[in-house]
């Protein structure tokens, strides 16, 4: 079923409804010369400007796209919102296949899109877009972050991403087993890449003992080269019944916690890089029930957007791994939050969350 305009009636049924919706702006963008078809979605910015990186991936459909970035600016006014920022939420989508379209012409006309909304919208890198990518967009637009240090940008955020998940599976460690470290507890790690890897490092340096997969063979080895004690098992099928596991890390795409994965998690505890874990509404509530304790996806790994939002006023290092730092006790007042309103921690960060903005919106 469509609109008068075409568009997709469920879309813009989502995009009017408050509690999937409630978006600011939505702007469609496109470039035939370049064949340019994007999303940039400003879900807040009630907090500051909507901050929240550009995604870039073969959308089987248009709707499929608007979707998409409808839901992942959700989110990023949610984690701007926990990890402290003066930022909202806004999330762009690139469709198409970056390994067949992507071209410098197509990359500034995306950036004289961005531009145009006079920096209610800063963007940064995401699935398919890297840091030479933010370079090219910064050419039409100064509301770029994750360019590369040559070019006054921060460079990579994984490193920071990775750090603020360690933070959140030292409170998690905590809150279940009294003592912030991971040493002689087993974690498994879905996706090695960007993130995956550094988390990896951490790990290994606490004492963890650690239990890896990914789609990528060379990602498993570079890991299994530099860390010979590390166990790689098959898929994700595998490792989330790995016996004796403490922890699990999502750390690939979303949708990872479903109704097919949770009642076979061995895991006290899933903690872990991947944004949108939750594959729908009421899984929470599933891993309650089995007494796995959830540590909020969008809360830990904030560390990268920490590092983007730092770089508007000068990239400092120190100064970001400080602030990333703090999650470890952000994660902490939202499982005692939980504990005492009697709701799963995913609960409690969004009421936080919620009352922060709806505290802005007032002033």
């Amino acid at each position: 079923m469509t609109d008068v305009t075409g568009a997709n009636a469920d879309v813009l049924h989502t995009l009017f409804r408050s509690e999937q919706g409630g978006h600011e702006q939505v702007v469609l963008c496109q470039d035939r010369a370049s064949g340019l078809k994007a999303v940039i979605a400003i879900h807040s910015t009630a907090l500051g400007p909507a901050l929240g990186g550009t995604r870039f991936y073969p959308y089987a459909s248009e709707a499929e796209a608007v979707t998409d970035a409808l839901n992942l600016s959700r989110g990023m006014s949610y984690k701007n919102a926990m990890a402290g920022l003066d930022h909202g939420g806004g999330k762009a989508v690139i469709i198409g296949d970056p390994e067949q379209i992507k071209s410098e012409e197509l990359l500034l006309a995306y950036g004289r899109f961005v531009d145009s909304l006079g920096g209610r919208y800063v963007t940064a890198c995401d699935v398919g877009t890297y840091v030479a990518d933010m370079d090219v967009v910064a050419r039409e637009s100064r509301w770029v972050t994750g360019r590369s240090p040559e070019n006054g940008g921060a460079g990579d955020s994984s490193v920071l991403t990775a750090y603020g998940v360690f933070q959140g599976m030292r409170a998690s460690a905590q809150h279940l087993w009294g003592n912030p470290t991971l040493h002689g507890r087993k974690v498994g790690i879905a996706g090695v890449g960007k993130v995956g890897h550094h988390l990896v490092e951490h790990l290994i340096s606490d004492g963890a003992e650690v239990v890896i997969t990914d789609v990528r063979e060379e990602s498993v080895r570079r890991i299994r080269d530099r860390h010979p004690q590390v166990t790689a098992v098959a898929d994700t099928a595998a490792l989330i019944r790995t016996e004796g596991l403490d922890v699990y890390a999502p750390c690939a795409l979303g949708g990872a916690l479903n109704d097919a994965t949770v009642p076979v998690l061995t895991a006290r505890v899933v903690c872990g890089a991947a944004n949108n874990q939750l594959a729908h509404p009421g899984v929470e509530k599933d891993l309650a029930d089995r007494g796995i304790l959830y540590a909020p996806d969008y809360v830990v790994n904030a560390g990268g957007v920490i590092q983007v939002a730092d770089e508007l006023h000068g990239f400092d290092f120190d100064r970001c791994k400080a602030k990333a730092s703090k999650i470890f006790d952000t994660t902490l007042a939202i499982f005692a939050r939980a504990k005492d309103d009697g709701i799963p921690p995913a609960a409690a960060a969004d009421r936080i969350a919620e009352q922060r903005m709806a505290e802005a919106r007032r002033r």
